[in-house]
């Protein structure tokens, strides 16, 4: 086992191939060594054969050529340290002060050669791209926040503005009270889902684990929604097993109630909620599938990024932040979800995680 300073000289990142920085400067090292040495013997044996040359003048022709070879040893030094230090430190310093003001499409060269700069510069430009990312996304982000806040915002005012209106009707009067209901609804919704959202992805959260009756917290929740089932008829396939699981009950209660409620908006009228709960060793699968419109590949690709809808005809009755929920839920418990679709035949959307 490597241990103390041969161990913090030798280590290296697994992913380099050649230590080329170590392996020069160590060359440079023991060619000066070398160098210098040889040089002051070939000097002291030239000068000591001299009979005839006063001591001094030796004394003085020695340290001459000890200087000689120390400024050769120097430059040497000089330009092995320019080349592989300070050129690409220079090249990374730039590189970041580029990336400070702004500019995410900076790059590092990797070269070709697998050294300590190439893994250093591909860690470096796969941090630029993971910025340049969340950059588009926090952009993306307050985009759709500023469009999601418009809307109802908009119903609110025209319907607020038209009951001003002493003409109107009892009848038009209560259908601007509704849409104004309607409005604050949604927008209620938005401001909750966005303080969750951003309260699991800022906050350290660390899952309060108990074991609880899994398909009991699947019934309830099926139940807690049975109203919206109910008014588009539609008929309930419930499959659980009996699952004790140890877990973050409350987190998980975001999960299944948003995929029912997706499952419910995204049904056909007289279609199928299908919900079903299976444990299989370590791993517990549950299942919820509808029998709506169905998803096309480019659209399950991004249904779990913020505000994507990919059916715009149910874009009222959502903000598409369900489904951006249920994965941060997800990535805090330790689970994954999984979706299989086919247009104009639904959806299934299946949780794994892992008993305990």
């Amino acid at each position: 086992m490597k241990t103390g300073l041969f161990r913090t000289v030798f280590a290296r990142d697994k992913r380099v191939k050649t230590g080329y920085f170590q392996l020069a400067t160590y060359s440079y090292l023991l060619g000066g060594v070398v160098f210098t040495t040889m040089t002051n013997f070939a000097a002291y044996v030239l000068l000591t054969r001299m009979e005839g040359m006063a001591v001094p003048l030796r004394i003085f022709a020695m340290i001459g050529e000890v200087l000689f070879s120390a400024f050769l040893l120097y430059l040497g030094f000089g330009f092995a340290n320019y080349n592989f230090y300070v050129k690409p430190m220079r090249a990374i310093a730039e590189a970041a002060r580029r990336v400070a003001d702004g500019d995410f499409t900076v790059r590092l060269d990797e070269g070709a050669q697998r050294d300590e700069y190439a893994v250093l510069a591909e860690d470096f430009n796969t941090m630029v791209r993971e910025l340049a990312g969340m950059e588009t996304m926090r952009t993306d982000f307050i985009s759709n926040v500023s469009h999601e806040l418009k809307s109802p915002l908009a119903v609110i005012q025209s319907s607020a503005m038209a009951l001003a209106e002493e003409t109107l009707s009892d009848a038009q009067r209560e259908e601007h009270r509704k849409a104004i209901l309607t409005a604050t609804g949604r927008l209620s919704g938005l401001v909750t889902d966005i303080l969750k959202l951003n309260r699991l992805e800022n906050q350290e959260i660390f899952p309060e684990s108990q074991t609880f009756s899994l398909d009991e917290q699947l019934r309830r929740c099926v139940v807690a929604c049975a109203d919206r089932w109910e008014e588009k008829e539609l008929e309930p396939d419930i499959d659980l097993e009996e699952v004790e699981f140890t877990g973050d009950e409350g987190l998980l209660e975001i999960v299944w109630n948003n995929l029912l409620s997706n499952a419910v908006k995204f049904s056909n009228s007289g279609g199928v909620l299908g919900v079903s709960l299976r444990q299989d060793g370590e791993l517990v699968r549950v299942t919820v599938r509808d029998t709506g419109c169905g998803m096309d590949p480019e659209t399950q690709k991004r249904i779990f990024e913020k505000f994507y809808q990919g059916d715009t005809s149910h874009a009222a009755q959502g903000n598409g932040l369900g489904l951006a929920l249920v994965k941060r839920v997800l990535d805090i418990v330790g689970g994954e979800i999984s979706v299989t679709s086919t247009p104009g035949e639904g959806s299934a959307f299946t949780v794994t995680l892992t008993a305990k």
